[in-house]
């Protein structure tokens, strides 16, 4: 029984204990005191009745008449007149009921009222005659007290709804700050961490203030490890001088970028060069060279910022990347990021010059012929001169050629006739069991043709605003597909998808249709999702985390500490993107940030997986990191 029920069975059983007391102790004393009024009446009418007969002189007509008149002018039950020897000489009675008529016979059996008979003695002079007996009707007596009962009742009912609503209004003030420290309790066991209002309550503030103390101090920890696990990933990752990622990272990041089949599948490649920067260093000094380098830096990262996704390195001493995936934001052409370094190395007086190359690249090119590309195109321009540009154009992908009322025509046609498809790719943990399969979506566009990555139809299902709906039918399908074979199952969900304010609803009603199976499915967002749109993630986990589904981050781990409030995320695991988790076989310092991630979020009850695992070595290495599972082609299932 919770302890709010406990109160208000307290509270009622006092209410009602002081209700039948009070009610008790009135009728008895009213009891009493009518019986009292009804003894000392018979008593006194008994004695003037006496005197009346002793005047008569033993008359027997007239002692009859004046017993006659008495009992006529009052409300007697019984008038009797004894002679010395008790033979009755003159009585009269009346009907008991008379003065009760509207008394329920429950009542006068219930609350019995006694009329004590009053007797006096009737002499003639010295002899005696005899004595009398007067006893009043108690009807009367019945019928005040009933009314008074019903008033009592009455009174008593009203000062009963009257601090009963007093009651409330105090229960409610100790449920608020109880249903506060319990939804803190439960938030705390599904790993979100929030901080209540101290109640005014002594008991219930030290409580509260306890564990708001708790909640503080694993905030605290989870900041202290969050900075270390910053430092670590820049030892890791970036240039020790401009802060961009280095030249390792740098190609990780844009091998993910090649095969990643969530994203549009096509983007540009740019190659800038500081021209003869052993000349400027001669020039300019060791430390005005340094500041040259940092202003670069600074401005291919505030160019590149709007367009997510951007990677950003520095490959080596003056050469530096720029790889951007195609979005709906428009791309900054190269001449742009030419321009924005000729204005500021002009404001700075900083006599230095740039040149750009650019290559365009698709999915599933590889990685040498986008770099060869681009690094031609970065020779003709340095053989053009200062601030030159040069592009190399591929040809443009299918998503560009055809209008978006083709696009929207044919995504609708394949939704309508559940062309949809889900992969299968394991996510194993230490001893190689299966945790989940990965189910990416694939859609088939034309009636007669394959099953096509996201790539190659995500940007135009994000224009035509049908991606919420292709997520849904991932999910019931996925749904569907455990119903069937009871092995969990993975959804990616787009960010796109948490905007749709009927979304979580509509995936909620799913869910709940399907109870068994919503208990074995993953989902998972991107990580700029929860940077980006943190209150519809927390949203997310909070409507279906209750139904069984776990829900977590995928492509993490290059801005997983910038998220504020991840400790509050309620989320279930973290999927560390692929440019992470490569190369920690080979890479103290990588293994070092991945170890410090895998802790930091062990801390918070997350469990830790590794995408895109493609060397085999790495797989002891990221579980001796304290990472869970690890999925990726060089992944294999026993």
């Amino acid at each position: 029984m919770s302890l709010i029920r406990q109160i208000w069975l307290l509270l009622l059983a006092t209410v009602l204990m002081a209700f039948l007391g009070s009610f008790g102790v009135w009728m008895v004393s009213a009891r009493g005191y009518l019986e009292t009024q009804l003894r000392l009446k018979n008593a006194d009418n008994a004695q003037s009745l006496a005197l009346s007969l002793s005047q008569q002189r033993g008359d027997v007509p007239s002692m009859d008449l004046t017993i006659q008149a008495m009992y006529d002018t009052g409300f007697y039950k019984r008038i009797a007149l004894r002679d010395g020897s008790g033979r009755v000489m003159f009585v009269r009675e009346a009907d008991p009921r008379i003065g009760r008529e509207q008394v329920p016979q429950w009542f006068v059996d219930l609350v019995p009222v006694e009329s004590a008979p009053g007797v006096a003695q009737v002499s003639d002079g010295w002899r005696a005659l005899g004595q009398v007996e007067v006893v009043s009707h108690a009807g009367f007596a019945h019928e005040q007290l009933w009314q008074g009962s019903l008033k009592t009742l009455s009174l008593l009912a009203l000062l009963g709804v009257v601090s009963g609503g007093i009651a409330t209004m105090g229960v409610r003030r100790i449920r608020r700050p109880l249903n506060d420290t319990v939804g803190q309790a439960q938030a705390l066991m599904e790993r979100r961490f929030i901080t209540v209002e101290e109640p005014r309550v002594p008991e219930l503030a030290r409580l509260s203030r306890a564990m708001n103390a708790v909640v503080v101090r694993l905030k605290s920890q989870y900041d202290e490890q969050a900075s270390m696990v910053e430092h670590l990933r820049q030892q890791a990752h970036c240039d020790a001088l401009t802060g961009l990622s280095h030249r390792r990272h740098f190609m990780a990041q844009l091998g993910a970028a090649l095969v990643d089949e969530e994203s549009s599948g096509d983007g540009v490649l740019y190659l800038v060069r500081i021209v003869d920067l052993g000349g400027v260093n001669r020039l300019l000094g060791h430390r005005m060279t340094d500041h040259l380098l940092q202003k670069l830096a600074a401005i291919l990262e505030e160019i590149s910022s709007g367009v997510t996704g951007a990677a950003t390195g520095r490959l080596n001493g003056g050469d530096f990347a720029v790889c951007l995936t195609a979005s709906d934001v428009p791309l900054p052409e190269p001449e742009y990021y030419a321009d924005a370094i000729r204005r500021a190395f002009a404001e700075q007086a900083l006599k230095a010059s740039v040149v750009v190359g650019s290559a365009s690249w698709r999915r599933g090119m590889s990685m040498q012929q986008v770099l060869a590309a681009a690094d031609s195109a970065l020779a003709k321009a340095e053989s053009r001169g200062a601030f030159s540009v040069e592009q190399v154009v591929l040809d443009s992908p299918q998503a560009r050629v055809m209008g978006e009322d083709q696009w929207r025509r044919r995504l609708t046609a394949a939704l309508s006739e559940r062309r949809l498809h889900l992969m299968r790719y394991p996510v194993v943990d230490v001893q190689g069991a299966v945790v989940h399969l990965e189910c990416p979506a694939r859609l088939q566009l034309d009636g007669e043709g394959s099953f096509e990555p996201a790539a190659n139809w995500l940007p135009m299902a994000l224009r035509c605003g049908l991606v919420s709906q292709i997520d849904e039918m991932a999910v019931g399908m996925a749904l569907a597909q455990i119903a069937e074979d009871g092995q969990a199952r993975g959804v990616n969900l787009s960010p796109a998808s948490l905007s749709d304010s009927s979304f979580v609803p509509r995936l909620r009603a799913l869910l709940l249709t399907a109870p068994e199976a919503a208990s074995k499915l993953w989902l998972e967002v991107a990580e700029n999702a929860a940077l980006e749109h943190f209150e519809l993630v927390r949203e997310l986990c909070k409507q279906l985390r209750p139904l069984g589904a776990k829900v977590g981050l995928e492509h993490a781990g290059e801005r997983l500490t910038r998220i504020e409030f991840l400790f509050e995320a309620g989320l279930d695991y973290v999927k560390l993107d692929a440019s992470v988790s490569q190369g920690v076989a080979h890479d103290k310092a990588r293994a070092a940030f991945v170890s410090a991630t895998a802790g930091m979020l062990h801390g918070l009850g997350l469990k830790v997986y590794a995408e895109g695992v493609q060397d085999r070595a790495d797989i002891p290495a990221l579980h001796d990191c304290g990472v869970d599972g690890v999925t990726g082609p060089a992944v294999s299932v026993a």
